[in-house]
């Protein structure tokens, strides 16, 4: 462990919390006020597995406008959507545009909702099942049922939907050190100004080794990599105003 690198690590996370980074409104602040446990967690789980290149901002405000038009929220009811028609859903999910592609984006909703009714019954029983321990949601997503979770199971989504529905979705989930940072365009750049990896390595570097160099170089510390997300995410697209 490298005990200037993790005093960088926590100004930056106190930087992010005390507004010095700029902006820091999430996209996935953009959220309703929820009846129940159940319609939190289908909300902060199936908009996330169409959350592939595109604008994150968009997409849940496209999320919250389908669950407050009365005509559209039943597309976060599972029993719903896993008996709908294609045709039907593709209505509903493109009105107000949280799915783009309308054959890909409303089959993978419809497989999830599927798979999670079909085996579970509701996203609250598939938590429970999983003990809410992210090791074991890792087993049940990423492995015993892959191809229930299309998107949702891939290696960079799958941890950063992790953090989501722990954060956000409220679900205490247990073994949080090992979700990994996601390192997408704007993780990759602060890795690079943080000589977590070389300007070369960020073209060549697989996603999964990047997020490697991230938990071993804070192995030991008391920063976890996934609360390292927020604060690079801001600092990057804020245009790093914040000097170290």
């Amino acid at each position: 462990m490298n005990p200037d690198f993790i005093v960088t690590c926590h100004s930056l996370i106190e930087a992010f919390k005390s507004g010095k980074l700029g902006q820091t409104i999430m996209p996935e602040d953009s959220q309703p006020e929820f009846k129940n446990q159940e319609e939190r967690l289908a909300y902060f789980t199936l908009p996330m597995a169409l959350n592939y290149q595109r604008n994150s901002y968009t997409l849940w405000e496209s999320a919250l406008k389908t669950y407050q038009d009365p005509e559209t929220k039943k597309v976060f009811d599972l029993a719903f959507c896993a008996s709908a028609s294609k045709e039907e859903l593709q209505k509903l999910l493109t009105k107000h545009k949280v799915a783009l592609q309308p054959n890909k984006h409303i089959n993978t909703w419809q497989v999830i909702a599927k798979t999670v009714d079909e085996n579970w019954g509701s996203f609250s029983k598939l938590f429970e099942a999983a003990d809410n321990d992210f090791l074991k949601l890792q087993e049940i997503v990423q492995k015993t049922h892959k191809k229930g979770f299309p998107y949702l199971s891939g290696p960079k989504i799958f941890h950063y939907w992790s953090f989501i529905i722990s954060t956000y979705g409220k679900v205490p989930l247990k073994n949080k050190e090992f979700i990994d940072i996601a390192p997408d365009t704007h993780i990759t750049k602060c890795s690079v100004l943080l000589g977590v990896i070389t300007a070369e390595e960020a073209e060549t570097l697989s996603k999964e080794t990047i997020s490697e160099k991230w938990r071993s170089l804070l192995k030991g510390s008391d920063i976890t990599p996934i609360d390292m997300h927020p604060p690079l995410w801001f600092w990057s697209r804020n245009g790093f105003i914040y000097k170290l």
